[in-house]
C-alpha cells in the first residue's frame, strides 16, 4: 500500500497553527461557539434525509448513485437581511487523521479556518457548514463511521445532505442567490455542491483541493473510494457561475497546478480566476487576508 503522505503533511503541518497538543471534542466546540458568537452567529443543527434521486450532473449509466445516509449537520448561521443573498462557506476536512496510519474519532477540525473566514464577511446572510460528524457529538449521529471523513468524503451521501442543509438556509434567508466559499477539501464540496444547485451566483475557494484523484497522484497516495466524487469532473459544467480560486503561494499541501488544471478544464475560462496569495499557505494567512479578497469582485469576462 502506498504511503499515506499527504495526510502526513496534513498532520505535521497543522501544528504550525498552534499547539501541539489536540484539544479534546468538547473544546473544539467551545472554541467554535466562541468564535461563531462573537461575530453574531448562533449554532444551528440540521437533519438531512436519504435523497431518492441520482446525480442529475453526472452521466451513472446502468449504475445510478442514491445518497443513503441521513447526518445530524451542524452549522453557525447569522441571518439579519431576509431577501438578500447567502454566502455559504464550507469548512475542510478537518481533524481526519492522529497519525498517518490512525483515523481519527472525532474529524472536528483543531482549527477552523473557514469558520474565521465567515466570522469576517461583512454580508447580512452568511452561514458556516461543518462537514458531516465535525462539532456533532456521534452519540447525537450514530450513522458517522470514519470512512465519512477519510475516503469517502465527498460521497453522493455527503453532498447531497451539504446540498440539503443549504436548501434549508436559503430558504430561511429567504434569498434567490448563493455564494459558495470553501476551504480546502470544503472546496471540493462547494464545487459538487453548485453543480446541482441552479441559483449559485459565485463560487470561491481557498487552497481548495479541486482534483482528489489528481492530489493524490502528485503525492503518492491511494486514491479514494469510487464512490467519493471528483471535482475536476464538474469542472466544465459551471461555465456560467463566476468563480475565484485562492492558492496559497506557501502552501505545500495543495499546489497551485491543481487550480490551473481546474481552470482549464472549465468550458469558458472567462468565469474562472485564479488568484495566488503570496502570503499564504495551507492554513496561514487565510483570516489575515480575507476582507480584503473578499473586495475583489467575482465575475465573468476578460481581466484588464
Amino acid at each position: 500500500m502506498k504511503t499515506l503522505k499527504l495526510l502526513f503533511l496534513i498532520l505535521i503541518f497543522a501544528p504550525l497553527t498552534g499547539c501541539l497538543t489536540v484539544p479534546s471534542s468538547g473544546e473544539r466546540l467551545s472554541t467554535a461557539d466562541t468564535l461563531a458568537q462573537d461575530a453574531g452567529f448562533h449554532r444551528v443543527r440540521v437533519h438531512t434525509a436519504p435523497r431518492q434521486d441520482p446525480m442529475s450532473w453526472h452521466d451513472v449509466g446502468e449504475n445510478p448513485k442514491f445518497s443513503s445516509a441521513s447526518f445530524l449537520l451542524t452549522a453557525y448561521s447569522k441571518i439579519l437581511e431576509p431577501g438578500k443573498d447567502l454566502h455559504v462557506y464550507i469548512e475542510g476536512d478537518g481533524y481526519a487523521w492522529v497519525t498517518r496510519n490512525r483515523v481519527s474519532g472525532d474529524p472536528t477540525p483543531r482549527r477552523p479556518v473557514a469558520l474565521e473566514l465567515a466570522a469576517q464577511d461583512p454580508a447580512p446572510n452568511v452561514v458556516y457548514l461543518a462537514r458531516p460528524c465535525q462539532y456533532t457529538p456521534m452519540e447525537m449521529n450514530p450513522i458517522c463511521e470514519e470512512t465519512y471523513w477519510t475516503d469517502k468524503r465527498f460521497s453522493e451521501e455527503v453532498i447531497g445532505s451539504m446540498n440539503q442543509a443549504i436548501d434549508k438556509f436559503a430558504k430561511d434567508a429567504q434569498s434567490s442567490g448563493v455564494h459558495l466559499i470553501g476551504y480546502s477539501g470544503g472546496g471540493a464540496v462547494a464545487v459538487l455542491v453548485a453543480v446541482r444547485r441552479q441559483d449559485v451566483k459565485s463560487l470561491r475557494t481557498v487552497a481548495g483541493n479541486l482534483d482528489p484523484n489528481g492530489l493524490n497522484e502528485y503525492h503518492e497516495v491511494s486514491q479514494l473510494d469510487e464512490a467519493s466524487l471528483n471535482p475536476m469532473d464538474a469542472a466544465g459544467r459551471l461555465s456560467a457561475i463566476p468563480q475565484y480560486h485562492f492558492i496559497g503561494a506557501n502552501d505545500p499541501i495543495v499546489p497551485a497546478f491543481i487550480a490551473e488544471h481546474f481552470k482549464e478544464r472549465s468550458a469558458n475560462e472567462t468565469c474562472v480566476r485564479i488568484i495566488k496569495v503570496s502570503n499564504a499557505d495551507h492554513v496561514n494567512g487565510w483570516a489575515e487576508n480575507w476582507k480584503e479578497l473578499l473586495r475583489v469582485p467575482v465575475v465573468c469576462g476578460k481581466t484588464s
